[in-house]
């Protein structure tokens, strides 16, 4: 059965930085698609970051040069470093992973205070 976890959300300041983990089971966070998204109240879910299964990066542009998407193959983990955190970033985020299906975690809040 796969499995991701979120974790790291929490409160900042403004300017502040967060490192959100992705903890997998079940599946090679290495080898598949993997992607952050975020949904803030009342609005759709959007895409954050994606990384491809050869390691090439995409981003919104809202969080690029800001935002930092890796994984551990090791750790079975991926991660969003977030840093120059904005109001505007607060949102639940959410972790993805494209295997035979498509695969979320349940999300971890990110509230950025002004």
């Amino acid at each position: 059965q796969v499995q991701l976890v979120e974790s790291g959300g929490g409160l900042v300041q403004a300017g502040g930085s967060l490192r959100l983990s992705c903890a997998a089971s079940g599946i090679l966070i290495s080898i598949v698609v993997m992607e952050w998204h975020r949904q803030a109240p009342g609005k759709q879910r959007e895409l954050v970051a994606r990384i491809s299964s050869s390691d090439a990066t995409n981003y919104a542009d809202s969080v690029n040069g800001r935002f930092t998407i890796s994984r551990d193959s090791v750790k079975n983990t991926g991660y969003l470093q977030m840093n120059s955190l904005k109001p505007e970033d607060t949102a639940v985020y959410y972790c993805y992973a494209k295997g035979r299906k498509d695969y979320w975690g349940r999300g971890t809040q990110v509230t950025v205070s002004s």
